[in-house]
């Protein structure tokens, strides 16, 4: 895949999909996980948060899992390390997202096969916050 058809991809996800489950979404104001999520919530997008250690997140319930999140998930946004992922996208798979998203660093081919063989696509390595900023500007709320 060339680099337009990745940032037609990323375009298309991003003005489809509005519900995104956060996977390793911390409370914590200074961590990446937090930023993002809170600046994909206020673009409109509905986030959950996916922490067994938390109760809430940015006024949202959390859950221990993938699997606890009652509903459709659009896009499973991953801030997990790369070696996690395989197991987090097999239950990511049992929900069927449209989408599973890895953060800026986070790859993993294992996961990328198993998410085309189930017809879903895969972003690795981007930053969904940057993409939505970078190819959504006319759309971007910035506060």
């Amino acid at each position: 895949m060339n680099n337009d058809d990745t940032e037609r991809q990323i375009r298309e996800i991003l003005k489809i999909n509005y519900t995104i489950a956060v996977v390793g979404l911390s409370d914590k104001a200074y961590r990446d996980s937090y930023r993002v999520a809170e600046y994909m919530r206020d673009q409109g997008y509905r986030i959950i948060p996916v922490n067994p250690q938390l109760k809430t997140v940015l006024g949202e319930t959390a859950y221990p899992d993938l699997l606890s999140i009652p509903g459709k998930v659009d896009i499973v946004n991953v801030f997990r390390r790369s070696e996690e992922v395989p197991s987090i996208v097999d239950e990511a798979l049992k929900i069927k997202p449209n989408a599973v998203w890895l953060q800026l660093g986070i790859i993993s081919n294992v996961a990328a096969e198993k998410c085309r063989a189930a017809g879903i696509s895969i972003i690795m390595d981007k930053c969904i916050k940057v993409e939505h900023c970078r190819l959504l500007p006319e759309e971007a709320y910035y506060d």
